[in-house]
């Protein structure tokens, strides 16, 4: 994508962000101008941005129903999530179970319009010996179908089918050791509601911390798309964020470059400040990944994290128990299955329904330059998401 056109979307985004014009004028949209940035705006789910923004300085009109859908869509899904977060919350409430609920949940209040910040589920945090009263609780009361149980949550479906991850520990696969440290304490930042007995909310500092290690952990796997860029602007922006307290917990957690690095593309993008190095090659990342990030960047980070191709490849082929009995229940009870499980695995890797894209990825791992690799090297050390 060009860079003009790049800058229209910010553009446009800090237009929306703020209720009002562009400062530096009404761009010239050609037809090829416009598809790019939907197809942009699609790949990072803020296409109801980008349509409001448009409709802020009449680049389109109100009567153009497909578009101006985009938008209505958006509110009404975001009156759907809040509606079932309140059910959730008053039935966890009246069964005596301290919850705390998490991400979009608590970010949307921040946005200038909570339909501005979309979220594809509703996300809650239960103590872990609360887990099954919990489940119990939301099928009964809030009539919710259990989907699956994974590392760290379990998954419901809500009767009007939005979905509910029930969180009974932050500590997720790929967050690292030192960021783990940091969230298992999660409770011990938490203070109650006003007006409740049970719900819960981390303090400040904590929450940022959170977001950026849950934001660290996507951009290792193949990025982690514009949104989580725009929750940094608003949470830096509008919250009274101490930052000794938030620097403490990032270095204890080792994330502080990588924090700095984001803070300063959110201020790129939202404030058009001058971008560096670092911010350049963060950005295109970003962008080229879409919101769950793209193949490429997901291997060519790997690489370096399972020390080369070779590696990557291994790591491919043995996967750990701690994430297969995940994929295979029957392994909690009988660990013993794992090697017969582990053969399993590669015939549906070979000739099941995902044969293809792991043909893709064998061919993306071994076509991989040297020089790819070495910048990558570089990038993820001035990061912080790899030691020097």
């Amino acid at each position: 994508m060009e860079q003009g056109t790049m800058r229209i979307l910010f553009d446009l985004l800090r237009s929306a962000f703020r209720g009002t014009a562009l400062s530096q004028g009404i761009p010239q949209l050609t037809p090829e101008v416009f598809w790019d940035l939907l197809l942009l705006s699609r790949k990072h789910n803020i296409e109801h941005l980008l349509v409001y923004g448009l409709q802020c300085n009449t680049l389109i009109s109100e009567e153009n129903i497909q578009l101006s859908n985009i938008v209505f869509e958006a509110a009404y899904r975001c009156e759907q999530l809040c509606f079932e977060l309140e059910q959730l919350c008053d039935a966890l409430e009246f069964a005596g179970i301290p919850f705390m609920p998490l991400k979009g949940a608590v970010l949307r209040k921040y946005y200038p319009e909570p339909w501005m910040r979309t979220s594809c589920d509703i996300d809650v945090l239960v103590h872990k010996d609360d887990v099954e009263k919990s489940v119990s609780v939301l099928l009964d009361k809030c009539g919710c179908t259990c989907y699956k149980k994974g590392s760290h949550d379990v998954a419901l479906i809500t009767p009007s089918a939005i979905r509910i991850e029930l969180h009974y520990t932050l500590i997720e696969d790929r967050i690292s050791e030192s960021s783990s440290a940091v969230l298992e304490r999660v409770w011990d930042f938490a203070t109650v509601c006003k007006g409740s007995c049970c719900r819960y909310e981390m303090n400040d500092e904590l929450f940022y911390f959170y977001h950026i290690a849950h934001m660290a952990k996507h951009f290792e796997n193949g990025g982690c798309g514009i949104r989580p860029f725009a929750d940094i602007w608003f949470l830096k922006n509008t919250k009274g964020l101490n930052s000794e307290i938030c620097n403490a917990l990032l270095v204890q957690g080792k994330l502080l470059d990588f924090a700095r690095a984001a803070e300063k593309l959110s201020d790129v993008w939202f404030d058009d400040a001058e971008p560096d190095e670092v911010s350049l090659q963060m950005e295109k990342y970003v962008l080229d990944g879409g919101v769950y990030g793209s193949t490429e960047n997901r291997i060519s980070v790997q690489q370096h994290k399972k020390h080369g191709k070779a590696g990557y490849l291994i790591s491919k082929i043995f996967m750990p128990y701690d994430e297969i009995k995940y994929i295979y229940p029957i392994l909690k009870k009988h660990r013993w299955l794992t090697p017969f499980i582990e053969v399993l695995r590669w015939l549906n890797l070979m000739f099941g329904k995902r044969s293809g894209s792991v043909l893709k990825e064998i061919k993306i791992n071994q076509s991989m330059s040297s020089d790819e690799s070495d910048d990558m090297k570089k990038f993820l050390t001035q990061l912080g998401l790899m030691e020097k």
